[in-house]
Formats: structure tokens, C-alpha cells, sequence
């Protein structure tokens, strides 16, 4: 599915800092993708000691960490480490995505994640943080951080215990959470008991937009979310690039928090035309474009795994 690098985030356009690059000026109103090429002597540690000497840096907004090693198989603690340690020269950060990688780079199952607790840490302000791939990823034994408005985990498999450590985190201004549940083939093994803080509506107080993305058993997730208490209080609700059928938009369809929404995203689903018709007719805000169509008599995928 990532075939293509971002073009823009948070409002504002992204431009690449690789090897190619270095010696020219940096655009204060931009976010940077710092990515090391596969035919370049330069390493990570280079580039980015680069980057953060150019004048301009300290205004960029946020920062994207994309390829860190030609293989795409190295561990994250050297990234990790220079972007903590570079908090006072890059002041204004307000968003981080780390490890925005093309299929191509490295598929999402293989990035190498690990601790990224020391980021939070670094960055107090911090508002919006985004990660791909959970391979070893931890966000530590207790999270807190009282800035952050969004946070997106992008996996082909979530583990329970990365589920467990984030609704355990003390996040009292997110507003957005997004989970990419994946399937278990990949380590997705999130089970509902993971999930019952969150469905309960126990944690983040201020959330209005979830995500339970990418799920293998995005039906049985959809009839959870359609009878939970946290539906209550959602503004937006996004059941996407999974394995959702018409028994799971049955729910959907029964369920008057789901009815309140101001935005229902399903795309990337395998609805029938019937069940998308009477999706559109209820809900004026659905968007339930990019129709699958199963393999095999009744084979869903999602759309990331490996």
C-alpha cells in the first residue's frame, strides 16, 4: 500500500532532506523528510547533523524520519537518540512521523522500531506523533505527555501489549488515536480485552476521532464499536483499509451514535452494492469508496500486512 511518500502533512507541504540536498536552505514553512539514499556513502548520523546545522531548522514544524539505513532492518535507537538530543536546536517541533517508509524501502512488518519513550521526553510541546511499523516498538512502562493531541501507530500487525501501553498513558488532550490492528499473521494479537478501556470510553477524556483501521476482524470490530460508549462522544469514526463486509455495516447501520458521526470512513472495504446504497442513504458523511472484491469465494486481506 505505501507506494508513494507523503507530499504534505499537518497543513504543510513535505520536501526531502537526503545527500542530494544538503547545501540547500531550509524552508521554515516546510516539513522534511530526512531519508538516506541506497547509493549514498552518507549515513544517517551525517545527514541529520547536517539538517539541524542548517539555518532554518529550529522553524520547521515537524519532521519526518524516513529511511534510516540502506536495508531498512536497522534498529531505531540511533534515530531515536539524535532526535532527542537535538531538542534545542529544533525548538518549534511540533509534529513527528517516524519511519515513513515505501513498501519498496522497507515493507511495514520489516522497519525495526523499538523505545520511543526518549521522544516525548525531548519534546514537552509535542502535539501530533505517527509511527510505521511495530516490530520491538515500545513506548515505555508509562506514558505521559501533556500536549499531545494526536497519535497514529501504522502496522500491519499491533500487538496487545503496545495496546495495552498506550491506553495506560496519561495523554489528557488527544483528541485523535488511530490503530492499525492489522491481522496476527504479522503479530496482531490486540485482543478485546485490550481494547475495553477505550471502547469503554475510561481513557483520553477529549477524544472525538478513532481509528481501528486495517483490522483482519474489522466486522467483529465494527459491532463493537457501533454498541460502545466511547461511539458517544466520537465526532469521526474510521473502520478503513480492513476486511469490513455488510455483517459488520449491519451493525453500523443499527447503532444511533453511528448515526451522529460527522464522519464515517469505511474505504477500502468489501461491501456489497446494496449494503454502500444503503450506507450513502443514512449516513451523508460515509465514505465508502475503493469497493474489494473477495478471492477465492470468501478470502478478505487487509490492506497492510507485510
Amino acid at each position: 500500500m505505501f507506494t508513494e511518500h507523503r507530499t504534505q502533512w499537518l497543513g504543510h507541504p513535505v520536501a526531502d532532506f537526503t545527500s542530494e540536498v544538503v547545501d540547500e536552505p531550509i524552508d521554515p514553512t516546510r516539513i522534511y523528510r530526512l531519508r538516506v539514499d541506497y547509493d549514498s556513502d552518507m549515513s544517517f548520523a551525517e545527514l541529520f547533523e547536517r539538517f539541524v546545522e542548517q539555518g532554518g531548522a529550529a522553524e520547521v514544524p515537524a519532521i519526518i524520519i524516513g529511511m534510516w539505513f540502506a536495508d531498512g532492518a536497522e534498529a531505531n535507537d540511533e534515530p531515536v537518540q539524535l532526535l532527542a538530543g537535538a531538542r534545542d536546536r529544533l525548538s518549534k517541533l511540533r509534529g513527528i512521523f517516524f519511519g515513513e517508509m515505501l513498501s519498496e524501502e522497507s515493507e511495514c512488518s520489516w522497519i525495526e522500531q523499538g523505545d520511543v519513550s526518549p521522544l516525548f521526553l525531548a519534546y514537552p510541546a509535542l502535539e501530533h506523533f505517527r509511527i510505521r511499523g511495530s516490530s520491538n516498538l515500545t513506548f515505555g512502562s508509562r506514558l505521559r505527555h501533556a500536549a499531545l493531541r494526536s497519535l497514529v501507530i501504522e502496522t500491519g500487525g499491533l500487538r496487545g501489549a503496545v495496546v495495552r501501553e498506550v491506553l495506560a498513558a496519561d495523554l489528557p488532550l488527544l483528541r485523535e488515536l488511530q490503530l492499525w490492528l492489522g491481522t496476527d499473521d504479522y503479530g496482531g494479537d490486540a485482543s478485546d480485552e485490550d481494547l475495553a478501556p477505550l471502547l469503554a470510553g475510561e481513557v483520553f477524556p477529549h477524544l472525538r476521532r478513532l481509528g481501528l483501521r486495517n483490522a483482519r476482524r474489522q466486522d467483529h470490530i465494527a459491532k463493537l464499536v457501533a454498541s460502545a460508549p466511547i461511539t458517544e462522544r466520537l465526532h469521526e469514526l474510521d473502520l478503513s483499509l480492513g476486511t469490513l463486509s455488510d455483517e459488520g455495516a449491519e451493525a453500523l447501520l443499527a447503532s444511533p451514535a453511528i448515526a451522529r458521526l460527522r464522519r464515517l470512513d469505511l474505504h477500502r472495504h468489501y461491501l456489497s452494492d446494496d449494503m454502500m446504497r444503503r450506507l450513502t442513504a443514512k449516513f451523508p458523511h460515509v465514505d465508502v469508496s475503493k469497493q474489494e472484491t473477495p478471492e477465492d469465494g470468501d478470502f478478505r486481506y487487509v490492506a497492510v500486512s507485510e
